[in-house]
């Protein structure tokens, strides 16, 4: 795994010494992504330049360096992933007359395939994970290309006079005279999931590179900014997929599975390094911990890490799988002062606002496993592609119940229960509660019948009874509109869940399968796969996930729901292959998730610094966030009524992020982006 960065600029008057100087500044960001080795490669005349940041993984030889040039000298390479079939291309091009390649390194394959085939055809023909940028000398055109589900990231942007890539942000905000404002609808986003969609950023005018696209730059492009490019659609996967009557029994079905995982955690574990994997003692992570084991002569390395809270401790579980299995096992138990200790390194790790807590977890278990290896295999994936998030269920359930509603009468519905209010509410079930057996909820269901009311008053499908369980300070609901134009000052509305154009959507009727389509074109590598990439990569650890194979994704896709859910339990197809190498009982419970108490840190040990982020006087000379409706939740959250935990931590990742890029002046609301900031290399 490693980093690459570079701008293109359309003026040709910089010295190459300015470039190199502006590309190495860029590169040096990204060392922890890359920490063996380092290169910069420019063109003064074309006005480009390419840093590169190496972790040696395939070919840990000189021959391996980046940027690298094709043997004829047309292409140039900045490449950060992994080609797992990199061999099977290498026999083709061999075939096709192209021999003598210096190394055995899966960019130096990929260059000569996209020489010998052209751009689209080889990266079509890969099965990998990576993002790179590739200058064409011939044609004077830079392209930038990011994988199929979008396992690694890519920034880009104009700024003046120039054009900004890299794998993270903090590579761009590096180059001389980088100028941008907080891009407030992505605020809004944020605010709303807790991670920001793509292809925005936090910034304005800085955008992600969406998963399976490629984008072209030349000198054209200042006029008329190009737009990305699709070679691979999961929409096009889906349709595809469903064209063919899906005819295998339920064995025919397993055994097709356990084909495809086998093969890819085989091509995932060639390193020239040491390997291992994550193990949560879950279906996801115990099916590819597994695989990897009977694909190995001797003991895998595993990790995990626990918790003393039973609740979010998962590491007996994993040590039990680990056990049966017979792998070379490392378990840590972290301390709450230890998992706090990560909390201050988030802004600078994430580069962007990130409130997915697990976030921390997923450093932990990281750090744990670079100690041993360099390469780690995990289970992302699992829930997208089979039907496992309990969300679905619920959305489905909540949906069916309400949908032989009128509109008319929904809305009716929905305002005569929100007419009173969360303290009514929760007074009232008290009452009842205190009656001889009577069992109505706990404290707190007031809040569940508001967002109840939410749904039923203004959901129109089971996309917008999705949102309102899955989003926070904003929703769903027009009726809610009004609680985020209060947490955003000089707020607009609020942004509805990202649904792709209906267009261009595939036509999948049944509703687990249209809510796991949203998840994987935006909640998998918008924020699980961030949060993965970010986490390992901050100590220099590449992150692998064989479920995210895209020959595994179309198979799953072609598999009818009666094939992942089955009496009310999603993967149940997963957990066939899982049954054939682990007992049952090993793993058979509810999903736990992997979490840390941030309801209890945040009144106790962390209260002085949330009280801090969460300073009346601050959040009102930001100009970006209105304190009244955020200290009432900060308020209910102290004295134990509510539990905010999410809401706030949602506000307290942002507030974190704006304190590290507060001596650049980013995190203010002082208007739009500056078009045309002072470059230090004009």
């Amino acid at each position: 795994m490693c980093g690459l960065a570079g701008f293109f600029r359309n003026r040709t008057d910089a010295s190459r010494n300015d470039l190199i100087s502006a590309a190495l500044r860029m590169g040096g960001t990204l060392r922890h992504r890359g920490p063996d080795d380092e290169g910069v490669w420019t063109d003064v005349e074309a006005g480009i330049a390419l840093a590169f940041r190496r972790l040696s993984i395939v070919d840990l030889s000189p021959h391996g360096h980046q940027p690298m040039v094709s043997r004829d000298g047309r292409y140039v390479i900045a490449f950060n992933g992994e080609i797992y079939n990199h061999r099977k291309l290498r026999s083709e091009l061999e075939k096709a007359g192209v021999t003598g390649l210096r190394g055995h390194s899966d960019t130096e394959v990929l260059l000569e395939a996209i020489g010998a085939w052209g751009l689209e055809t080889a990266v079509k023909l890969t099965v990998g994970m990576f993002a790179f940028a590739v200058w064409d000398c011939k044609e004077r055109q830079l392209h930038l290309v990011r994988d199929r589900l979008g396992e690694k990231p890519i920034y880009y942007g104009w700024m003046g006079n120039t054009f900004l890539f890299g794998s993270e942000i903090k590579a761009l905000r590096a180059f001389p005279g980088f100028q941008a404002e907080v891009d407030r609808f992505a605020l809004r986003e944020f605010l709303c999931y807790g991670y920001i969609p793509a292809p925005r950023s936090i910034f304005q005018g800085i955008f992600k590179l969406s998963p399976g696209m490629i984008l072209s730059v030349d000198r054209t492009s200042w006029e008329h900014q190009p737009e990305p490019r699709a070679y691979w659609s999961l929409d096009e996967s889906i349709e595809n997929c469903r064209k063919i009557p899906f005819s295998e029994s339920d064995a025919e079905a397993i055994n097709h599975l356990e084909d495809l995982l086998r093969e890819a955690v085989a091509e995932q574990m060639v390193a020239d390094v040491p390997l291992g994997a994550f193990l949560s003692g879950g279906i996801d992570s115990s099916t590819i911990v597994a695989l990897m084991q009977a694909n190995s002569s001797r003991p895998i390395r595993t990790f995990t890490i626990g918790f003393g809270e039973e609740k979010y401790n998962e590491a007996r579980f994993a040590k039990e799988v680990a056990r049966h299995l017979g792998t070379d096992h490392t378990e840590l138990y972290v301390t709450p002062e230890e998992a706090q200790a990560v909390i201050p390194k988030l802004p600078s790790m994430y580069d962007e606002p990130f409130a997915d807590s697990s976030q921390i977890p997923t450093y932990l278990v990281s750090k744990l496993a670079h100690q041993s290896v360099t390469v780690s295999l995990s289970g992302d994936g699992g829930d997208e592609l089979f039907s496992g998030y309990s969300w679905y269920h619920r959305s489905r359930s909540l949906w069916n119940k309400m949908r032989w509603m009128p509109r008319p009468l929904r809305k009716a519905a929905g305002a005569t229960l929100g007419m009173l209010s969360v303290d009514g509410w929760d007074h009232i079930l008290r009452g009842i509660r205190s009656f001889p057996g009577m069992r109505i909820g706990e404290d707190g269901t007031g809040d569940k019948i508001h967002k109840l009311a939410a749904m039923i008053g203004h959901s129109n499908c089971p996309e917008d009874v999705y949102q309102c369980l899955v989003s926070k300070w904003a929703t769903c609901s027009p009726a809610l509109d009004e609680e985020s134009n209060l947490v955003l000052q000089n707020g607009e509305s609020t942004p509805r869940y990202r649904h792709p154009d209906r267009s261009h959507r595939p036509n999948l009727d049944d509703i687990i399968d249209r809510l796991a389509y949203l998840d994987t074109m935006n909640y998998l590598p918008d924020n699980i796969l961030t949060k993965v990439d970010r986490a390992s990569m901050a100590v220099s650890l590449e992150s692998r996930a064989p479920l995210l194979d895209h020959r595994v994704v179309e198979y799953a896709w072609h598999v009818p729901q009666r094939l992942k859910v089955r009496d009310g339990q999603g993967k149940w197809l997963l957990q066939q292959v899982l049954y054939r190498h682990v007992p049952r009982q090993l793993v058979d419970r509810p999903k736990m998730g992997f979490c840390v108490p941030i309801d209890s840190w945040i009144r106790g040990p962390m209260r002085d610094w949330a009280e801090a982020l969460l300073d009346h006087q601050r959040l009102r000379n930001q100009g970006l966030l209105d304190p009244g409706p955020i200290r009432a939740k900060w308020s209910e959250h102290l004295t134990g009524r509510r539990n905010w935990q999410q809401h706030l931590w949602h506000v307290l990742m942002f507030q974190a992020w704006c304190d590290s890029v507060t001596e650049s002046d980013h995190c203010s609301s002082s208007g739009g982006a500056r078009s045309s900031p002072q470059n230090a290399l004009d």
